[in-house]
């Protein structure tokens, strides 16, 4: 009868030091959403790509009904897919650190789109990873990001703010297909902190803003797209979002922006210089010939 109390009370201490463990182990500003469609191994080498085991961190899983939420009616049907293969590692970091981004296996959407669509969404201050066994678009990888982030942070995003940074991905990858990739993230990330840092207010101020911006970056746009930005920030100017924090959140992309800016600049300033010379040159020879 001793030896059975006894073996309850070691059972009830090895219950209590194993819990106790995984509760001091255990990173709670660190989640990781897998893709409910991964097998065994697709999961095994996600979690090793993430370098995290099993107790190590939370783990929460993400469906393709989930993106679709998201996407439906924004990405085309071959982005979303039938099944969700993207997964993603986000750790909550120093306040003032921004966020910082890291891809793998994601085709489509460069890291610079889901730290621009990331801060749309109200993510702060993090590090993330998105990524999936083979190549994929990405266009997926924003919604089991964003679920990650409200769970190691307990903060709720609301379904018109995800909805609206998944169709900034989705339009920013359509215009990169266009115009570049690179160029495209930095004309909606200037264009997105002109109209936020104005407030404004009606669609035809959103508009010149569009055309000016897109001006200054020496970018050509039609109909079509100057109409898509403007819509896309007639939305994200109600989402109430801070100048400021866009730039403290967007690390390293402010920097590249400023510097595409002052680049363009000094393209027209020697551009504007030619012409000068020219016209000074013609004016010469036209005294020349007058004078004659």
């Amino acid at each position: 009868m001793k030896n059975i109390k006894l073996a309850k009370y070691i059972t009830t201490i090895l219950i209590f030091i194993f819990t106790f463990n995984i509760f001091i182990y255990a990173d709670t500003n660190t989640v990781v959403t897998l893709a409910n469609d991964l097998n065994e191994s697709q999961r095994t080498d996600m979690l090793n790509l993430f370098n995290v085991s099993e107790n190590e961190v939370s783990i929460i899983g993400v469906t393709n009904e989930e993106e679709r939420a998201y996407l439906e009616g924004i990405a085309p049907e071959e982005q979303i897919g039938q099944i969700t293969i993207s997964s993603a590692y986000v750790e909550i970091i120093e306040d003032g650190s921004g966020i910082d981004v890291e891809t793998y296996n994601i085709s489509w959407v460069t890291k610079e789109m889901y730290q621009s669509a990331l801060v749309t969404a109200g993510v702060k201050d993090a590090k993330v990873i998105a990524a999936a066994p083979y190549p994929v678009s990405g266009t997926g990888a924003l919604t089991g990001i964003i679920k990650a982030f409200e769970k190691a942070t307990g903060q709720k995003i609301s379904n018109e703010q995800k909805k609206i940074a998944n169709e900034e991905i989705v339009q920013t990858g359509k215009l990169g297909d266009e115009i570049g990739k690179e160029k495209a993230t930095e004309l909606i990330t200037i264009i997105k902190e002109k109209v936020v840092e104005k407030s404004v207010d009606n669609k035809e101020d959103i508009k010149r803003i569009v055309v000016d911006i897109a001006g200054e970056l020496d970018i050509n746009l039609n109909t079509n797209q100057i109409e898509d930005i403007t819509n896309l920030m007639d939305k994200i100017n109600n989402l109430n979002l801070n100048t400021q924090e866009i730039r403290n959140q967007l690390e390293g992309i402010g920097d590249k922006i400023d510097q595409a800016l002052r680049d363009n600049e000094e393209v027209k300033s020697l551009l504007q210089r030619i012409i000068d010379m020219i016209k000074e040159l013609f004016n010469s020879l036209f005294g020349l010939f007058t004078n004659k």
